[in-house]
C-alpha cells in the first residue's frame, strides 16, 4: 500500500513538472492593439543560446540561426572575413570536428531544415491520400484555433462559446455536440469520444498519456512536441497568464489548451497496438527522429552565426572608438527622445544643425507607470513596457470640470450612434449587404479610403477638432506623488542640474493604414501606442510651478526660464511636431517657430537618408517631393512596407551622448543616456539593465525569431492576414494557428533580408566593477549577459572589452 502510494506521488509530481515544462517553454504574445515586441525565446533564457538552439531544433523543428546559403553570400561579398570567423571558432564550445577548413567547406555542403518529431496524427497522415483527403494535422490545428478564436473574442462576434467554465471544458462540451470535424474526417466516433474525456484538463493530460503508452521519461519532451504544435495560441495563453500575474492572480489556460491539443492525439488514436499497427509506426518514427537528428548541421549554423555578430561588432567597435567632436559646454536647446533606433538618424541630423542643441536617449514612456483614459470612455491603455503595471492614470482635461463632462457626454453620444454601424458590421452576411443597405454613397467612402490619398486619419473618434485642441493629456495625482514623479523622471534623464531654458520631450508613433500590425510600430516603451500622452502630460507637470517647487524642497533646481514642450516624432514621415505651444508667452512662442524651422531642416536631412531604403532615392534631392512620396505612404491601403520599423536593430549603447555623438550610427543603435559619475551606486545603471535592456532584447529577439524561423515566431504574408477577434491577432488566411511576432514583409523587401537577425551588443560607460555588481545583484541580467542572450562590452582604455564566460577582454583587431 505504502509502496503503491510513493509510486503514485511520484507519479504525480512527474506529470506536474512534465506540465509546467511545457507550459514555461512559451513565451506570452501581446494583443494587436498593445502589440510590443516579445523575446519568443524568453522561457529559455536560463539556459545557453546554443544549448537552445539544439533543443528547438529537435523538438520544435525551429532553427535558431540561418541556412548556411545566407552566411556563404556574407562570406563571398567580404561581410564576414578570416578573422571573424577565426574568433567565432575560438569562442564556439565545445568545438568537435569543427576548424576554419570544415567551416568554410559546410558552406557548400547539404543543408537540411530542422523538422519537428512526429506526432501520432503526422503518422496518420502519411497512410492518407492527401491529393483527395484532408489532413489530420490541418485539421486538428484549424479546429483548435478557430475554437480558441471564438472562446477569446471579446469585440468583433456577437456568440462566444461558453466562457465560464474554461477553455477545456468549454471545448469538451462543444466537441460532443459539433459533428463538423467527424462528418469532414469521416469519423463518427468523435462526438462520442469526447464525452468520455476527463472532466479536467490536468485529468485529461494524464489519461492521454496512459492512452498513448506515453512513458514517464518521455513526458517532458512529448508534451512540448504537443504544445508546439498550437504555438500561436499557446503564446495568447501565456499572455492571460503573464496579465494575471501583474494582478497577483494564476491563469491556467495554456493547461487547458495543452490539454485539448494532446486530447486530439487520442481521438485519432484507434488503440490498436499489434505489429503494423499506426500506433506502432508512429513509435519508430519518433525515436528515429531523435536518433537520426544531426547537431552538426545546427553547429555550423552556429558557428557562422557567431561570425556574423562578430563582424558587426568589428564595424561598431571601429565607429565608437573614432574620435568625435567635443561637447558644447551648455546648450539653448535639450531634446529628449526614446532610445528607439529610429531617434538615431533624426537625432544626429538635429545636432547637425546647431552646437547648441544637444539631444538626449531615455525610455519613450518617459518614465511614466500610467495608463490612459480617453475622455468619454472607459478604456484604460497602459502606456508603458509590458514588462511593468500601471501606478497612476492619466486622462484628458480642458481644465476646467464642466467643459469636460460637455465633451465627454458629447463623445459618448456620438460613440454610441457608431456602436449602432458596428453592431450592423457583426451581423452575420453584413458583409454582403452593407453596401446594399447603404446604397451608393457608400461606394464614395470606400474609394476614398482605398486611395492613398494625403490627409489624417480620424485619431479622437468622437470628438471636434476644436474640443481636441481644448483638452491635454493629465497626470491624475496629488502634488506629492507628481514631485516624486518629477524628481525620478529628471534623474533617469541625466536632467539635474544643467537645464537649457528650451527642453523637448520627443515621444515617437508611426503613422500607417490597413495594418493589423501597425502598433507594432508605434512605441514599444508606451506598450504599443503612440508616446504623445507620456511627452505632453509630462511635459504639463514638469512646467506646474507647485512641482518646481516641490522639487526645490528636494534639492533640484529648475530654472525659471526652462520650459518644456512637448513633440511627437512620426517614424514614417520623419516629421517633428511640437504641442500645446499655445500655453507659453509671445517671446517663447517666437523662440518655439525658430525651433520649428531647425526641426524641419532636420527631418529633411532624416528622410534623405531613409529615402534609398524604401525606393524613394529618385526624390531625395527634391525635399517637396520626398516628403509627399513618404506622406503618401502612411495612407496608403495597398502600402505593406510604410516604414522599416526597428528592422536591423543590433546595438545598445548605454553613454553620455558625448560618446556617439556625430557618429552615423545607420540607425541600427538604440541610444540610453547615462553619465556614471553621477551614479556612484550604480544604481541607475541597475535600473537600465534590468529595464531598457530587457525591453531592447524583447525586440531584438522578436526581430531575430521573426527572421530565422518566421514560420512559426512571425507572421507569415502580410496581404493575407485576416484580424481574429477584433483584436486577439491574425491568421494567415482563413485560418491555421495564430500568427505572432513580424509578417515577412517587416523583415524582408521581396528579394534581399532588410533585418540582419544579429544579437544586440550592449555597450556601456561605466567603470568594470559597477556593470559586474548590477549582473551580480539581478538574475535575469546574469541569464541574459552568461546565456549570450545578448553580448556585454564596455568602453576601456580607449578601446572596448566584451564580457565572455565571466572576464572582460579586450577587443582586438588582430
Amino acid at each position: 500500500m505504502t509502496a503503491r502510494l510513493c509510486d503514485e506521488n511520484n507519479t504525480s509530481l512527474l506529470l506536474e513538472a512534465a506540465i509546467q515544462a511545457a507550459c514555461d517553454s512559451i513565451a506570452p504574445n501581446w494583443p494587436l492593439d498593445r502589440m510590443i515586441a516579445v523575446n519568443p525565446y524568453w522561457s529559455w533564457v536560463g539556459k545557453p543560446f546554443n544549448e537552445v538552439a539544439h533543443h528547438l531544433a529537435r523538438l520544435a523543428g525551429s532553427p535558431m540561426a540561418m541556412p548556411l546559403d545566407y552566411y556563404r553570400k556574407h562570406w563571398e561579398k567580404g561581410t564576414i572575413c578570416h578573422q571573424d570567423l577565426t574568433q567565432a571558432l575560438a569562442s564556439h564550445f565545445p568545438l568537435g570536428n569543427w576548424d576554419l577548413q570544415a567551416a568554410i567547406s559546410a558552406l557548400t555542403a547539404k543543408d537540411g531544415a530542422p523538422v519537428p518529431p512526429p506526432l501520432l496524427c503526422d503518422t496518420l497522415d502519411s497512410q492518407r491520400n492527401l491529393h483527395k483527403e484532408p489532413a489530420w494535422c490541418d485539421t486538428i490545428t484549424h479546429q483548435v484555433a478557430q475554437f480558441c478564436a471564438a472562446y477569446f473574442d471579446q469585440d468583433q462576434a456577437d456568440w462566444h462559446p461558453c466562457s465560464d467554465i474554461g477553455l477545456y471544458q468549454s471545448w469538451r462540451d462543444t466537441l460532443r455536440h459539433d459533428h463538423s470535424v467527424a462528418l469532414l474526417m469521416k469519423a463518427p466516433h468523435i462526438p462520442a469520444l469526447a464525452a468520455e474525456m476527463a472532466s479536467t484538463p490536468k485529468a485529461q493530460i494524464r489519461q492521454a498519456l496512459t492512452q498513448l503508452n506515453i512513458a514517464p521519461g518521455q513526458w517532458q519532451d512529448y508534451l512540448q512536441a504537443v504544445i508546439y504544435r498550437v504555438s500561436g495560441w499557446a503564446a495568447w495563453c501565456a499572455y492571460q497568464k503573464w496579465q494575471a500575474a501583474l494582478s497577483h492572480k494564476e491563469d491556467d489556460t495554456l493547461i487547458d489548451l495543452l490539454a485539448i491539443r494532446l486530447s486530439w492525439e487520442c481521438l485519432v488514436d484507434d488503440k490498436a497496438r499489434h505489429s503494423g499497427s499506426v500506433w506502432q509506426r508512429w513509435q519508430q518514427q519518433w525515436q528515429q527522429h531523435f536518433q537520426q537528428y544531426n547537431p552538426e548541421l545546427t553547429h555550423g549554423r552556429l558557428i557562422w552565426q557567431r561570425a556574423h555578430e562578430i563582424s558587426y561588432q568589428r564595424q561598431l567597435s571601429k565607429r565608437l572608438l573614432q574620435p568625435v567632436t567635443p561637447a558644447n559646454g551648455s546648450y539653448k536647446v535639450q531634446a529628449v527622445f526614446c532610445i528607439d533606433v529610429r531617434s538615431e538618424v533624426i537625432r544626429r541630423h538635429l545636432e547637425a544643425q546647431s552646437d547648441d542643441i544637444k539631444t538626449l536617449g531615455f525610455a519613450g514612456f518617459f518614465g511614466l507607470p500610467v495608463s490612459y483614459t480617453p475622455i468619454g470612455t472607459e478604456i484604460k491603455r497602459p502606456q508603458l513596457p509590458g514588462l511593468l503595471a500601471p501606478v497612476f492614470s492619466v486622462s484628458d482635461s480642458a481644465g476646467c470640470c464642466e467643459l469636460d463632462n460637455s465633451l465627454a457626454g458629447k463623445r459618448q453620444n456620438a460613440l454610441q450612434r457608431e456602436s449602432g454601424w458596428s453592431l450592423f458590421n457583426t451581423m452575420p452576411a453584413s458583409t454582403f449587404t452593407l453596401v446594399e443597405a447603404l446604397g451608393l454613397g457608400y461606394v464614395g467612402k470606400l474609394i476614398k479610403r482605398a486611395l492613398p490619398v494625403a490627409g489624417k486619419p480620424d485619431s479622437a473618434p468622437g470628438l471636434s477638432s476644436a474640443g481636441i485642441k481644448l483638452l491635454r493629456p493629465t497626470l491624475v495625482a496629488d502634488v506629492e506623488q507628481q514631485v516624486m514623479l518629477a524628481e525620478s523622471v529628471l534623474k533617469g534623464m541625466g536632467l539635474i542640474g544643467d537645464l537649457a531654458s528650451l527642453v523637448l520631450l520627443v515621444g515617437h508613433g508611426s503613422e500607417n493604414a490597413n495594418n493589423p500590425q501597425r502598433a507594432g510600430l508605434d512605441c514599444g516603451a508606451c506598450c504599443g501606442q503612440t508616446g504623445e500622452v507620456n511627452a505632453r502630460a509630462l511635459a504639463q507637470l514638469l512646467n506646474q510651478p507647485a512641482v518646481r517647487q516641490g522639487l526645490h524642497q528636494r534639492g533640484i533646481q529648475v530654472p525659471d526660464n526652462t520650459k518644456f514642450v512637448a513633440a511627437l516624432h512620426n517614424t514614417t514621415s520623419d516629421t517633428l511636431t511640437l504641442f500645446d505651444t499655445e500655453v507659453f508667452d509671445d517671446d517663447f512662442q517666437q523662440q518655439l517657430r525658430a525651433l520649428q524651422a531647425t526641426l524641419d531642416a532636420a527631418s529633411c536631412a532624416a528622410r534623405a537618408e531613409r529615402a534609398p531604403q524604401l525606393g524613394l532615392l529618385q526624390t531625395v534631392n527634391r525635399q517637396n517631393a520626398l516628403k509627399k512620396g513618404m506622406e503618401r505612404r502612411t495612407h496608403d491601403w495597398a502600402q505593406t512596407r510604410p516604414e522599416w520599423g526597428l528592422a536591423n536593430n543590433a546595438a545598445f549603447i548605454i553613454a553620455p551622448r558625448a560618446r556617439t555623438r556625430g557618429i552615423k550610427l545607420d540607425g541600427r543603435t538604440f541610444l540610453h543616456e547615462y553619465q556614471s559619475d553621477a551614479d556612484p551606486d550604480a544604481s541607475l545603471l541597475a535600473q537600465i539593465m534590468t529595464a531598457p535592456m530587457v525591453v531592447t532584447n524583447w525586440i531584438n529577439m522578436q526581430y531575430y525569431a521573426s527572421t530565422v524561423d518566421n514560420r512559426r515566431y512571425g507572421a507569415g504574408n502580410k496581404t493575407l492576414h485576416n484580424v481574429v477577434g477584433g483584436r486577439l491577432g491574425v491568421f494567415e488566411g482563413n485560418g491555421g494557428d495564430l500568427r505572432i511576432g513580424l509578417a515577412l514583409q517587416s523583415v524582408h523587401d521581396g528579394r534581399n533580408w532588410r533585418h540582419e537577425p544579429i544579437r544586440l551588443t550592449v555597450v556601456i560607460d561605466a567603470p568594470e566593477q559597477a556593470i559586474t555588481s548590477v549582473i551580480n545583484a539581478h538574475p535575469i541580467v546574469q541569464r541574459l549577459v552568461e546565456n549570450q542572450w545578448l553580448y556585454l562590452a564596455r568602453f576601456d582604455k580607449g578601446k572596448l572589452a566584451f564580457f565572455e564566460r565571466g572576464t572582460w577582454k579586450l577587443w582586438s583587431d588582430a
